[in-house]
């Protein structure tokens, strides 16, 4: 291992250092000696109060745990009461706007999908900077929202009757987003541009307008053989391409070769729940990434069917507007940067005593640096159009850290000399102490705050932690029906308008989990802009377009008009436990339970102690795949912890159970090459770290802080990586 650089009395990685300096600064116009003295400066400001921060967390989880020690039973009233004697449960500041300016306009004025993706994966990452647009043949083809039944099978190779059934699907949609003045976009045999609106021929030879001229808003060829034309609906693009010699376009009256939707217009670029970043190397590979999408350098070659293929960033799509000028539209998302929370330390800095930093710190530090280069036109893009740093900050436990996260930021502007509120800040309200204060926090960061959005997976392990003495939870198919959920969700979207989120800001909505199964997620996910969110999180470019769809089925922005006077969600329903009660559980009950949980764990925990995966789709036990990271990991470490300490369960039971489980993951994974398995015997087992690390989350997580499982993945991964050094 290389000696650490010293600078400024930090202890730097030299792989760390050198990438700073070499990679990240030029162009900067900021001199390495003056970013690492100042660096230095916001380190040592800000660690101790970081610090107390963390120890409050601890302060206050003793004493809710004192509390349930001595009250079997307890009122609201009562339960409220000492939350607020304890300061857990903060004032409500006075009515107030949020005041935050420059905000780009995919955030404040659109309703739409958004991919969250692990930044350390490059071929990921430009995959989603480049879902702002997505075709929609392609996702109704290859997903299935449409039945395979009657021939219409999902087939390598064109086939034309899912085709038909394709563009019969798209005609409808057409028919919603681009209403003609009468007939129907099925019956349309020819589409031109004639003066300034779309002349659409049907079939019986008369033509007709658009309901609404003023969708149109560009074309692509000449006006009368257009190759696209451009429209606009609920504030999202929707492009009509042509080509009468493509295969699809042959089979088309219309010679339609696809519509190519806005989908994915913001993209949450992940250095967090879905990266298993621990040391200098990991993080390295996180922020060139990140360097390389501001800077637009960034590509990934690979073979795709025994071709080499290499994806850049998209360019921006040029169009002629309808008054005869060149008219340019963003080609890619809006990209936000997910820096870590208050919690976890890294290696890959020492400061003056020796201490690895908050890696919290250095993720504004050294994301911020990065995103330098967008805001100086260092790029042949432009990723934000408001002048702004989007960060989204999660894991923040109440106002005093909303609070800290502002003055991080404010810190990080001055060192790199950016004027004041440059850095925006995205709250994740995925903490039990964040959403009973939801409106303080944003008070907290009212000139800064952008976006606001549920995080069922974390809130849940968030609220099993805390309320681990008060009693068993039920089972985790129940715990979503209980009330604390709905309010949850309903005062997240209440408090949000409330302070004056509609129009400059988005009130988001957590992520459909499972990828495979699209044709159930438009039937539900409907339910999130129905519920006023402008925004939800999808888990593939594929879902986001078809996610899309429900941004033009529902007027999202006509919803948050409708919802203000809604009465908030009750604060006593958010503070109920999800407990079991006088309910009672079958041994099969609790047994099938426990085979859940654990094989969950284990399918995650292994690829991310073995082979650093921060997030991926995982087969679960009835091997349906799902998006699984740390969040999913919390709540079934935690169910599992919360059943052992109040004696549904054993310690043997749980470890038996781990023990068949491990069989069951080792065979679902039998097929990747960079597999170990680890149940090839017993002694394996116990020598196997992935195998102990999620032994380790349930035996110790109860004490773990607030339930997280870095701390403890962290732990393993790096004993593995040095293991194999």
């Amino acid at each position: 291992m290389a000696a650490l650089v010293q600078q400024a009395g930090l202890q730097i990685d030299p792989l760390l250092y050198h990438f700073v300096n070499d990679e990240a600064l030029p162009g900067t116009g900021i001199h390495r000696d003056d970013f690492w003295q100042r660096f230095a400066t916001v380190i040592v400001e800000l660690t101790p109060e970081n610090r107390a921060l963390l120890q409050q967390r601890d302060v206050l989880q003793a004493q809710i745990d004192d509390f349930h020690r001595t009250h079997q039973t307890y009122s609201a009233a009562e339960y409220r009461t000492f939350l607020e004697q304890i300061g857990y449960l903060q004032p409500e500041p006075p009515t107030f706007h949020i005041e935050t300016e420059h905000v780009e306009p995919e955030i404040a004025l659109s309703a739409a999908p958004q991919l969250v993706v692990p930044v350390s994966n490059a071929r990921f990452a430009l995959n989603a900077a480049n879902a702002r647009w997505g075709s929609l043949y392609d996702a109704l083809y290859g997903s299935d929202v449409l039945s395979e039944a009657d021939g219409a099978e999902r087939t390598a190779q064109y086939n034309p009757v899912r085709g038909f059934k394709v563009m019969a699907y798209a005609r409808q949609m057409l028919d919603l987003m681009l209403p003609l003045a009468h007939g129907s976009h099925i019956e349309s045999s020819n589409y031109a541009v004639l003066g300034d609106e779309v002349v659409v021929t049907l079939r019986d030879s008369s033509q007709v307008k658009l309901a609404d001229s003023r969708q149109f808003i560009g074309f692509q060829g000449q006006p009368q053989n257009p190759t696209a034309l451009l429209f606009k609906h609920h504030g999202l693009y929707v492009e009509i391409v042509f080509d009468p010699f493509h295969p699809v376009g042959q089979s088309d009256k219309a010679g339609i070769k696809d519509v190519m939707l806005e989908a994915a217009l913001t993209t949450i670029m992940d250095c967090e729940d879905s990266v298993a970043a621990v040391d200098a190397a990991d993080k390295v590979q996180v922020y060139r990434n990140w360097l390389g999408l501001m800077k637009g350098t960034l590509s990934e070659s690979f073979d795709k069917q025994g071709e080499s293929t290499t994806r850049t960033l998209n360019a921006d799509k040029q169009y002629t507007a309808p008054d005869g000028q060149r008219l340019l539209v963003k080609g890619r998302s809006m990209m936000f940067v997910r820096n870590v929370g208050h919690l976890m330390t890294n290696p890959a800095i020492l400061d003056a005593h020796g201490e690895p930093v908050f890696e919290g710190i250095m993720d504004a530090m050294l994301t911020s640096l990065a995103a330098l280069h967008d805001l100086q036109g260092n790029s042949p893009f432009r990723n934000s159009s408001a002048a702004s740093i989007n960060i989204v900050k999660p894991k923040m436990h109440g106002p005093a850290e909303v609070a800290f996260t502002v003055k991080l930021f404010s810190q990080v502007e001055a060192a790199l000399s950016l004027p004041h509120n440059t850095l925006k800040l995205g709250i994740m309200d995925e903490e039990r102490r964040t959403s009973v204060n939801l409106k303080a926090c944003i008070y907290a960061a009212r000139a800064r705050v952008v976006f606001i959005n549920t995080g069922f997976l974390d809130r849940t392990g968030d609220e099993i932690h805390t309320s681990m003495l008060a009693g068993p939870v039920l089972p985790k198919a129940q715990i979503k029906t209980q009330p604390w959920i709905q309010a949850y969700e309903d005062s997240n979207v209440d408090i949000g308008l409330a302070c004056g989120f509609s129009g400059k800001a988005q009130i988001g909505k957590g992520m459909w989990p499972i990828p495979d199964k699209l044709a159930d997620m438009m039937l539900q996910k409907i339910a999130h802009p129905k519920a006023g969110a402008n925004t939800a999180w999808v888990p593939s470019p594929t879902a986001a377009t078809l996610h899309a769809l429900h941004y033009h089925q529902v007027d999202v922005f006509a919803v948050q008009a409708a919802l203000q006077t809604r009465q908030q969600a009750a604060l006593d329903a958010l503070l109920t436990p999800p407990l079991l009660r006088n309910q009672s559980l079958s041994r099969e009950d609790i047994q099938a339970e426990l085979d859940n949980n654990a094989q969950g764990i284990l399918g995650y925990v292994v690829r991310w102690i073995d082979q650093g995966i921060g997030c991926s789709k995982v087969p679960d036990i009835n091997h349906i795949g799902l998006m699984e990271d740390r969040a999913t990991l919390r709540i079934s470490s935690q169910h599992i912890a919360n059943w052992l300490f109040h004696g549904i369960c054993t310690k043997a039971q749980v470890e038996a159970t781990f023990a068949r489980m491990a069989k069951v993951v080792d065979g679902q994974n039998q097929h990747d090459p960079h597999y170990h398995a680890m149940a090839e015997s017993s002694a394996s087992l116990a020598q196997n770290l992935a195998y102990q690390a999620a032994l380790a989350l349930v035996f110790e997580g109860t004490t773990q802080p607030n339930g997280y499982t870095e701390p403890l993945l962290h732990a393993y991964r790096l004993r593995y990586k040095q293991q194999r050094a």
